[in-house]
């Protein structure tokens, strides 16, 4: 299991930037070689059940995940969700919370702990390492699409 946090200012105020971040399907448009399929009708709210299909043809795993929390920002305030990943590769769980910060702008704070079934401790490090790489460049992208 491998715990990491993710920390970004976006030049954006709060509501634009937790729009990008939470439009589920726009994740795969910047996370190589997946596909994201909202399940359950919209809007987004808790029980909102997703799936990022990654890799290519047997190669491939789904990674579900649910809405467990959902606070959208208000006038002024934070937003934070928080995710859990229901797979039978991939687990753990994600918060995604977007705060004001100065004016016009906002702080992003991405934490996840994430586990891989039966992948020895002993990848903790690499693992931590490629996800921390891969997550804040899906993050860095989210933020600069439009």
């Amino acid at each position: 299991m491998v715990l990491f946090l993710l920390e970004r200012v976006a030049p954006s105020p709060v509501d634009q930037v937790w729009r990008r971040l939470t439009t589920w399907e726009r994740h795969g448009d910047v996370v190589p070689l997946t596909r994201v399929t909202v399940v359950t009708s919209p809007p987004t709210r808790e029980g909102t059940v997703f799936v990022a299909r990654s890799g290519i043809g047997r190669l491939a795993f789904d990674d579900p995940m649910e809405v467990a929390t959902w606070r959208p920002p208000t006038e002024g305030h934070s937003g934070m969700c928080r995710l859990l990943k229901r797979g039978t590769f991939v687990t753990g769980w994600a918060e995604i919370a977007v705060h004001p910060y100065g004016s016009g702008r906002s702080r992003v704070v991405w934490q996840e702990e994430l586990r891989v079934r039966r992948l020895p401790t002993a990848f903790d490090r690499p693992l931590a390492w490629v996800a921390r790489g891969m997550f804040g460049r899906a993050v860095d992208g989210l933020l600069k699409l439009p």
